[in-house]
């Protein structure tokens, strides 16, 4: 959601000063298809804290940029998506499709992803942002009944005051794990599905609008497991379907304590194509990790190849390399293991 005013729960917006105090630190990155693969060698350089930042890790201030710079195609040139549910191993659950059509954008804003942090709070986005013309149509990402339509999904009555603006709420005819699965479409300028009705996927439930606590047009899209409320938020790029041949990238940043890293930049470099993504860690409060990764940072719809990962602390810069595999999520973690 992105924000104009007051304290709200689903705000993401990412800025953050870096200070650079020069100290030896050694760290261990792994780079994995499953959390418990072995370590590959990492590559470990000093930066100079008074030198001009490299552009591929220490600057300061930090900013997400997805993928670079400039504007952003549509997904007219992206291939297909995998066909939902899509999940090759036990532990991937691609059960979503996307809620905006392929010919408009329909990943996440770079600057709104889950977990993100509202400036000068710790209020975190629970969901991802989607940007779209107002009027867009916002279909089901998935089978399921319409469990609530209109203002009020945050504060629980009528309400156009309400964060979400006008939302809908699914909930689907699956779950995972044993449990039940919603998914929640807000910042509607009009809806179109009634309380009650059963949808299947691609069914238009809405349109996008600007209702709520915005600044423009844009689909806010949350998972919820369990329960119905922010409290059981997921990270939706780990259970929207990527398109055919792309992958998932998943991490887990933490110190050298094993506390996980806030608002910590990771740098992510593509080897053949040249073009560098940046996504901060999860901020400290409201982002739930998935139950079986426990990540702290997510970057979806990445094309399968060979990577490297950058991670600066303190000024001293860790890298090291992956390969993204493609329908599947890819996992590393990184520990810092010295001292301030």
């Amino acid at each position: 959601m992105r924000t104009r005013s007051g304290p709200v729960l689903l705000i993401a917006a990412i800025l953050i000063l870096s200070g650079c105090r020069p100290a030896a630190i050694q760290s261990q990155v792994t780079a994995t298809l499953e959390p418990a693969g072995a370590s590959q060698p990492d590559m470990v350089e000093e930066l100079d804290p008074t030198g001009t930042p490299d552009a591929k890790g220490g600057e300061a201030p930090l900013r997400f940029t997805f993928p670079t710079p400039g504007n952003q195609p549509v997904s007219l040139w992206r291939p297909p998506l995998y066909e939902v549910p899509w999940a090759l191993g036990p532990n991937d659950h691609f059960f979503f499709s996307r809620p905006i059509a392929a010919d408009e954008i329909n990943w996440p804003l770079a600057d709104y992803r889950y977990g993100g942090i509202f400036p000068d709070s710790d209020i975190v986005h629970t969901g991802i942002d989607i940007d779209a013309p107002e009027g867009t149509p916002i279909l089901a990402a998935a089978p399921g009944k319409v469990v609530w339509t209109g203002y009020g999904l945050y504060s629980g009555a009528d309400n156009e005051g309400d964060p979400y603006g006008q939302a809908v709420v699914i909930r689907h005819d699956f779950g995972y794990q044993g449990r039940q699965l919603y998914t929640v479409y807000a910042h509607m300028s009009e809806v179109k599905a009634t309380l009650g009705q059963r949808v299947e996927t691609g069914t238009v439930i809405g349109l996008v609008g600007d209702t709520g606590f915005t600044t423009g047009p844009h689909l806010h899209f949350e998972v919820r497991i369990e329960t119905n409320t922010f409290y059981g938020s997921r990270n939706p790029e780990l259970w929207l379907a990527p398109p055919q041949g792309w992958g998932v990238l998943a991490g887990r940043v933490m110190d050298r304590k094993g506390v996980l890293m806030t608002k910590q930049e990771v740098v992510v470099y593509a080897v053949d194509g040249g073009q560098t993504w940046s996504v901060l860690t999860y901020g400290p409060t409201s982002a739930n990790p998935d139950d079986y990764y426990h990540e702290n940072m997510v970057l979806s719809d990445l094309p399968a190849g060979d990577y490297t990962v950058y991670i600066t602390v303190d000024c001293t810069r860790y890298r090291t390399k992956l390969t993204l595999s493609p329908g599947a999520i890819t996992y590393f973690s990184f520990r810092n293991q010295g001292g301030f």
